[in-house]
């Protein structure tokens, strides 16, 4: 089974943060596709197709089988990257199909929340 959707040719995809602030209420639905053993964030990006439909139910198919759906594209410098697809909906617009997806990502780190352990404090009895 293929369980890729491959961008072919067009710039690499924006992947806009999705916010899954559960108390606040805003976008609530979306905190349950980050749920699971490991920590990531959910993005969503959209592209232009000409077969969204028919993405959406290879997606829907793989999922059923227990498959995960990965997006393959290429990043700024053309190195082949893939993120799996967690979400997918196709709309159809005056100016052709669009494809919605929800990814997950890893992480992004800030260097700025990095802990400072401070070894002074520490008695090391030997």
């Amino acid at each position: 089974m293929d369980n890729r959707i491959t961008i072919i040719e067009g710039p690499t995809p924006n992947f806009d943060s999705v916010d899954t602030d559960i108390v606040m209420g805003i976008n609530g639905w979306t905190a349950g596709l980050s749920e699971g053993p490991y920590l990531y964030d959910t993005a969503r990006t959209t592209l232009r197709t000409f077969n969204g439909e028919a993405l959406v139910e290879r997606c829907h198919k793989a999922w059923a089988q227990k498959t995960t759906m990965f997006l393959e594209y290429r990043d700024p410098i053309g190195m082949k990257k893939e993120v799996p697809i967690v979400a997918a909906r196709a709309i159809d617009s005056d100016g052709g199909n669009i494809l919605i997806l929800w990814v997950r990502q890893d992480p992004e780190l800030d260097e700025e929340s990095d802990i400072d352990i401070d070894f002074d404090d520490v008695d090391f009895d030997m």
